[in-house]
């Protein structure tokens, strides 16, 4: 089975080192996985597990974390939250490149960390821990005697796994503001806990916790006589074995279903919060991911259109697209519509069409162009299409909108 090597931007800016582990037929889906503290793509639970899902026809993406392994940047610069940016980043570049990852694998506190950027990653349907901590300040136990030190010092030496890491006291201020559990609740993703009973690094009651606070759908598998590592090639094959099994229902579900001589479903339109800045959002609708934010000058950071920009995008489109029905629908000479919108605000008072007196309004301003050999009469009937797109019915009559809360 191929293997695909490759770098991607981090966070920080650093190029992080990457591999892709492919089948040898077309990929059922794509997985992203996390290794585990001061580890690496290519420790043996992580390749492991990687070739055997692609040998079951899932890719996995795995990738060392920035400062680890042969990733650009310095270890001592990272905390957990870079570490959750660079897995969102990692599925960025995937959906870029590929397909967006929909099953999630973390080990250790990579799963911890997974379980933190998986509400950043909507197109992900399944997630899977192995052997995380309930709460990412776990990891600090691994130098526990250092932790006053660190703290008084700002920055020490420490050795973990007989290898040498510096650690800041950003790093512990980090990890203690993150609320895991508050991931693992408002997660609405599949959920498979996998745990060893005798993990002597962390505890079996941390995969309790996890299992306790996440909604159904969930598992839990135990990993009977496994180490934490998953140094065994059997427990890394078992692993991947019942992940592929377990994942394949949720790989199905986020296939879109095809619907024949039916009219298709109104799709949802989902809007959250990235937490990158403060403004901005992810927005899917169906197979599409886009980006919204505010202008500098409103407080956001401009990494996409803000939402009455997309109020006009949406019905700079629709005009368009009725028009271009119309047009090729009595064969009009129409090459190509240039719909555009400004929105602002106005005096009631200015408008003397209008049925309100007082306050102020708002005002659509459309300006369409037309090209092509049309008439003064097709002209003239096109801009009366143009009124009748749905888009522009719906902003011009009565609107419901109907909002609930969801645990």
């Amino acid at each position: 089975m191929p293997t695909e090597r490759f770098q991607f931007t981090g966070e920080g800016g650093h190029q992080l080192s990457a591999a892709l582990e492919l089948p040898d037929g077309e990929p059922a889906a794509f997985a992203l996985f996390a290794h585990c503290f001061t580890c690496g793509k290519d420790t043996l639970a992580a390749k492991r597990i990687a070739v055997a899902l692609a040998a079951k026809g899932i890719a996995v993406l795995r990738f060392d974390f920035t400062g680890l392994g042969s990733s650009e940047g310095d270890f001592a610069n990272t905390t957990f939250s870079s570490n959750v940016a660079d897995l969102v980043r990692a599925a960025d570049h995937l959906r870029s490149v590929r397909k967006a990852p929909s099953v999630l694998i973390g080990h250790s506190l990579g799963g911890a960390a997974i379980l933190a950027a998986a509400g950043q990653i909507p197109e992900a349907r399944a997630v899977v821990v192995i052997a995380a901590p309930s709460d990412p300040a776990h990891v600090t136990g691994l130098f526990r005697e250092h932790i006053d030190n660190i703290r008084t010092e700002g920055e020490v030496e420490v050795s973990l796994a007989g290898r040498p890491f510096r650690i800041r006291r950003e790093f512990l201020d980090d990890i203690a503001e993150h609320e895991l559990m508050k991931d693992v609740t408002g997660l609405h993703k599949a959920l498979l806990v996998m745990h060893s009973p005798v993990d002597d690094t962390v505890g079996i009651d941390n995969a309790t916790k996890i299992f306790v606070a996440a909604k159904h759908p969930k598992s839990f598998v135990s990993l009977d006589h496994a180490d934490h590592l998953l140094t065994k090639p059997t427990d890394a094959l078992y692993a991947a074995d019942v992940i592929a099994a377990w994942a394949s229902r949720y790989i199905d579900a986020a296939k879109p279903a095809k619907v024949v001589d039916l009219p298709e479903a109104p799709r949802q339109v989902v809007v959250q919060e990235t937490r990158k800045s403060k403004f901005n959002q992810t927005i899917t609708v169906g197979p599409h991911r886009l980006v919204a934010d505010e202008p500098v000058a409103a407080g956001g950071e401009d990494a996409g259109p803000g939402p009455y920009d997309f109020l006009l995008a949406g019905l700079g489109a629709c005009t368009s697209m009725t028009m271009r029905l119309y047009a090729d629908r009595k064969s009009m000479p129409l090459d190509r519509v240039t719909v555009t919108l400004k929105h602002s605000k106005i005096y009631a008072k200015d408008c003397a069409e209008c049925e309100t007196r007082e306050g102020m309004l708002d005002q659509i301003e459309r300006d369409i162009t037309m090209d092509g050999a049309l008439d003064a009469e097709q002209r003239k009937k096109l801009m009366e299409i143009a009124d009748k797109c749905p888009v522009h019915r719906t902003l011009t009559s009565e609107i419901r909108i109907v909002t609930k809360a969801i645990d």
